[in-house]
């Protein structure tokens, strides 16, 4: 396929997954703030006789809503109901596609780190197909057990679990396709969540109210807890979405462990909103969560690994043959670099003007964070990386 085509085709996958994802979670956001700030109607009033078990009056854009929440189901079905699914659905599936354009069909490029793990293209993709795969049969068979009755165990086995997957995967793939991976197999747990156990057990009900039946109350238990799930999930899938622009995160030795520490900082933030829209105050989860992450903002700091010494002064000649040999393929106005139709991120680094003015943006990829050359395609070695330092700590001088 034409390489701008792949790359419009990812731009528009890109779009549909932020608009299909901002539906999804702010349903997500909305149900919890729901479920939880409904008042039990008075014991003699027609809402409670008629099965209502909690409500709530708001106002918004100039009207006033009361929606309610039944103890089980209303004594007969409305004409229309409304599900809530195609979000979920269209989210996972926009974002398996563009993970597929961007990562899959690109592994060599882009989910393969010789630093990390010698692989071929084939054996990342099955890893990262594995990890979504594996980690939704492992999920669901844990919340079936018993240990899907006690919800603070559950929660701190699956936090575990999520971060030795980060752990395993950071071990072999590059450093931004473990991130990646780790969010889509979150995201394919909560998607599945929706398709597998809600619907489902929504189905279940209507269907047991057409037949005359009293719906058995269980499957409005489970579907409960894994929109629960779900609903803790959110932050530290948005963090994942967004890391990719911040490499200090996913470039750094222990990329797993500030993946962790964020993934907890976001699990702290939403329980103190869940707990505050019961009216419970619970300020030590974000003081938890400010410790968090002021520790990932000092272990991210900039810290320049050991570099082999050069000879000083370095010439600005010795930087442009670098540059001309390991950074031109991609950061040229026309890049030979298969699969680029653009300079990545609109960088051109072709003339020793764009050289000397781009001279931080370059150390602080090649040097500090050290993800450029990506996964090291062109083979930039630590005594290159060494004279761009070195030029840069004598004032970036051109020609």
């Amino acid at each position: 396929m034409d390489a701008h085509l792949v790359e419009f085709l990812g731009l528009l996958l890109r779009w549909l997954h932020v608009i299909a994802g901002i539906a999804w979670i702010g349903s997500s956001f909305y149900f919890i703030w729901l479920d939880n700030s409904l008042d039990a109607p008075p014991p003699d009033s027609d809402a409670a006789k008629k099965g209502v078990a909690g409500e709530l009056w708001a106002v918004h854009g100039g009207g006033f809503y009361n929606p309610q929440k039944y103890a089980v189901a209303p004594a007969a079905l409305p004409e229309k109901l409304h599900w809530f699914k195609w979000e979920a659905y269209t989210t996972w599936l926009s974002g398996t596609a563009l993970l597929v354009v961007v990562y899959w069909l690109r592994a060599q490029t882009m989910m393969i780190d010789p630093a990390v793990r010698e692989l071929s293209a084939w054996q990342a993709v099955g890893i990262g197909l594995a990890s979504m795969v594996g980690s939704w049969v492992i999920y669901d068979l844990l919340c079936r057990s018993k240990l899907g009755k006690n919800n603070a165990l559950l929660g701190v086995i699956i936090f575990g679990l999520l971060t030795l997957l980060a752990w395993g995967l950071s071990q072999t793939l590059g450093g931004r396709a473990a991130f990646i991976h780790v969010g889509t197999s979150i995201g394919t747990i909560m998607a599945a969540n929706v398709f597998f156990v809600i619907i489902p057990g929504q189905r279940r009900m209507v269907e047991a109210m057409r037949a005359g039946q009293t719906p058995d109350p269980i499957y409005g238990k489970r579907g409960k807890q894994r929109s629960v799930h779900n609903n803790y999930f959110t932050l530290p899938v948005l963090f994942i979405m967004i890391s990719n622009h911040y490499a200090s995160t996913y470039s750094h030795p222990h990329n797993w462990a500030i993946l962790a520490l964020m993934a907890a900082a976001g699990v702290a933030i939403r329980h103190f909103f869940n707990r505050r829209h019961k009216g419970v105050l619970a300020w030590q989860y974000p003081i938890l969560a400010a410790v968090l992450l002021g520790v990932v903002a000092w272990w991210t700091a900039p810290r320049v690994a050991p570099l082999p010494p050069v000879t000083r002064p370095v010439t600005f000649d010795q930087v442009r043959t670098i540059v001309g040999q390991r950074c031109v393929t991609c950061h040229s106005p026309v890049p030979t670099f298969a699969g680029l139709t653009q300079p990545p991120a609109g960088v051109v680094l072709n003339t020793p003007a764009a050289i000397t003015q781009n001279a931080q943006r370059i150390y602080q990829q090649v040097v500090v964070t050290r993800i450029m050359p990506l996964g090291n395609v062109t083979q930039a070695t630590d005594q290159e990386r060494a004279i761009i330092a070195a030029w840069v700590a004598d004032g970036a001088k051109g020609n």
